[in-house]
This record gives C-alpha cells, sequence and structure tokens, in this order.
C-alpha cells in the first residue's frame, strides 16, 4: 500500500524558501546581512593579511586568530550567498549534492570554530597560569598540532550527517523552511524514521559543545585563581586585559548559538522566521565582529593594521 505521501527515494533538487512568513519583505533583510557579509570578508582577509605578512605576528596567539579567521570565512561564506541569491534574485532551487555539501560546510566550520576557541582558552590558560613555560609549551609544533586536531574532529564528526541524510527517502515535495540547508530542516522533509538524525545531532551538539564550554569555562577558572593571586592591583588588570578579546569572541560565538539551538529545541511558539533569522545571525555574527574585536582590544594588531592603512593612504 502506498504512503499517504509521494516518496522520491533521490531527489534532485531542493526548493529552500528564505524566511518563512517574510518571503514579500526578505529583500530588506537582505540589505543589512549582505553588508554584515562585506565586513566579515575584509575584516577577515585583512587580520590574515596582516598576520602572513608580519613575522613579529607568527606567534601562537596571532596563528590562533589566523585559524579563527579562516575559519568564519569558511562559515559565513558557505551560506550567506545562496541566502542573498534567494532573497534578492528568487534563486531557490538547490540541488541535493549541493545541499548536503552545504550541510557539511556550514556544521563542520561550526564546529571547529567551537574547537579554535578551546585552543585559544589554553593559549590564555598557559601565558597566565605557566608563562615560564608558555615558550616550551606552546611552540609552532604544538600549534599546528592542536589545531589540525580541531579541524579533524569537526569533519569527521559533522561527516555523518550528510550520509544519515543520503540514505532516507524524501518527500516528492521537497521544501526547505529556511534559508540554507539547516540539518534539522532538512531531516523534517524526510518520509521515514529520523530517530538516529535527531539523536546524532543532539549527542554532537551536546557532547562536543558541553565539552568545549566546559574546557573554555575551567581554563578561565584557573586564569582568574592566577590573576587574582597578583599582588598588584595593577598587574591584575593589565593581565586580564590580554584575556578580552578572546572572552568577547566566546560569546559572540556561544550566545547567538545558544538562543538559535534553544528556539529550535523547545521553541514551538516563536515564528519560524525568527529561527531563520537567529541562524543566519548565529553564521554571520562571529565573522563580522570577531575582527572589530581583535581590532579594537589586541595593541599590536591594532597598530599593524593602522600602519597598513595609513602606508595605502599616503
Amino acid at each position: 500500500m502506498l504512503p499517504s505521501r509521494n516518496v522520491s527515494l533521490r531527489p534532485t533538487s531542493f526548493l529552500l524558501v528564505g524566511i518563512p512568513g517574510l518571503e514579500a519583505r526578505q529583500h530588506w533583510v537582505a540589505i543589512p546581512l549582505c553588508a554584515m557579509y562585506i565586513v566579515a570578508l575584509l575584516g577577515n582577509c585583512v587580520i590574515l593579511l596582516i598576520i602572513s605578512m608580519d613575522p613579529n605576528l607568527h606567534k601562537p596567539m596571532y596563528l590562533f586568530l589566523a585559524m579563527l579567521a579562516i575559519t568564519d570565512l569558511v562559515m559565513c561564506t558557505s551560506a550567506t550567498p545562496r541566502t542573498l541569491s534567494i532573497f534578492w534574485l528568487g534563486s531557490r532551487e538547490i540541488g541535493s549534492h549541493t545541499c548536503l555539501t552545504q550541510m557539511f560546510f556550514i556544521h563542520s566550520s561550526s564546529l571547529v570554530e567551537s574547537g579554535v576557541l578551546v585552543t585559544m582558552a589554553f593559549d590564555r590558560y598557559t601565558a597566565v597560569c605557566n608563562p615560564l613555560q608558555y615558550t616550551t609549551m606552546m611552540k609552532i609544533t604544538t600549534v599546528a598540532k592542536m589545531t589540525m586536531l580541531m579541524l579533524v574532529r569537526g569533519l569527521i564528526l559533522i561527516a555523518p550527517f550528510p550520509l544519515l541524510l543520503s540514505r532516507l527517502p524524501f518527500c516528492q515535495a521537497s521544501i526547505i523552511p529556511h534559508s540554507y540547508c539547516e540539518h534539522m530542516a532538512v531531516v523534517k522533509l524526510a518520509c521515514a524514521d529520523t530517530t538516529i538524525n535527531a539523536a546524532y545531532r543532539l549527542m554532537v551538539a551536546l557532547l562536543v559543545g558541553g565539552l568545549d564550554v566546559l574546557c573554555i569555562a575551567l581554563s578561565y577558572i584557573m586564569i582568574l585563581r592566577a590573576v587574582f593571586s597578583l599582588p598588584s592591583g595593577q598587574a591584575r588588570i593589565k593581565t586580564l586585559s590580554t584575556c578580552t578579546s578572546h572572552v568577547c569572541v566566546i560569546l559572540i560565538f556561544y550566545v547567538p548559538g545558544l538562543f538559535s539551538f534553544l528556539a529550535h529545541r523547545f521553541g514551538q511558539s516563536v515564528p519560524q522566521s525568527i529561527h531563520v533569522l537567529l541562524a543566519n545571525l548565529y553564521l554571520l555574527l562571529p565573522p563580522t565582529l570577531n575582527p572589530i574585536v581583535y581590532r579594537v582590544k589586541t595593541k599590536q594588531l591594532r597598530t599593524r593594521v593602522s600602519r597598513v592603512f595609513c602606508m595605502r593612504c599616503a
């Protein structure tokens, strides 16, 4: 007996709605999103250019920052151009393989970014709590191994997402109420049991996200203990100032992600348009604001950036 909904075992494409309920106005929403994307591209490219050109910045802290900039570029570029093409050009159709590829890059880059923030927290912990051993512990080879570990972790853990989806049958009316191929939005279109998909996603979110947040929290608890044991108030302020940029970046990444996750899991009364807007901000806010935060809060980087722009204007 045929199921109540027509099923296509191998859908060739999906249709992305954009922002459900705001289809008539989403071309206006695209304007701030496009502005943020341009700022993200320029800011992160400038950060990478400055770090690559200046040998004095080839230190663990700035190498982690370069890795963060690369991850930010991948994360926002994986979704934003497609989103803007939907909002402005009405280009809603996306091939099934392209959709799964986009999903892989979006979620893996998000996971890699979380891992990079953990390595940066460890770098700050080592610099504050073990300053005499910092040079020995944070060699360039150590930095390379840590970043490679976070990269491999993100790729391996996210690889099952498209693989698990590819085995599912989908309804012929494969309309995704989203502006990009978000995992759970695609899972909901499947005409089969998706318990494994949902359980694996929840496990990755809670296990990896929770573990990363715990590691960062423990690092800063130990940093604060070390700081408040310093005899001089001026020394405490100076030491804490070296961590402020990283703390800002942590909040910029995890707070929108937490709101988006909670709204998706428990906010059944929250309009779908809010879900989609939060999801887009989650991918755009960190790449847009991270270069600005490090430009303002990091004296060495601020000086190098100002010097480059002064040379260009001269």
